[in-house]
């Protein structure tokens, strides 16, 4: 009995794991900034693009959080990879840059996520 519960196992290990090995990757596109400014400072939309690079170079630095805004106004805040933290370190040289990144999407009490795992 404890083969067959063992061998019922491992077939269902396989199986679940072939199935999610197929999975793509998600991918957004948009700005890169550091959302202690972006959320924090009561206008959004002043606190990105071009004119605020500095800044958010600065506050990326400081090791504030790094959030992604697409076209469509999402925000999403990006989160490291531990088993993969160069995409993430990487992406902090971008601020006030259009970037692709692929990951995971993720989402806990309303505030989006995304866990990088390359950088496009």
């Amino acid at each position: 009995m404890t083969l067959l519960r063992a061998s019922f196992a491992l077939a269902l290990g396989l199986l679940l794991g072939s199935a999610s090995a197929g999975v793509a990757a998600d991918t957004i596109t948009g700005e890169v900034v550091d959302l202690a400014c972006y959320m924090g400072h009561g206008e959004p939309e002043k606190m990105r693009g071009p004119g605020h690079r500095k800044c958010a170079d600065m506050c990326l630095k400081k090791g504030m959080p790094i959030g992604i805004v697409t076209d469509e106004k999402q925000v999403f805040l990006v989160l490291e990879d531990h088993d993969n933290p160069k995409p993430y370190a990487q992406l902090k040289e971008k601020a006030a840059e259009r970037v692709t990144i692929e990951g995971t999407k993720t989402s806990v009490g309303g505030n989006q996520g995304f866990v990088i795992e390359s950088l496009k």
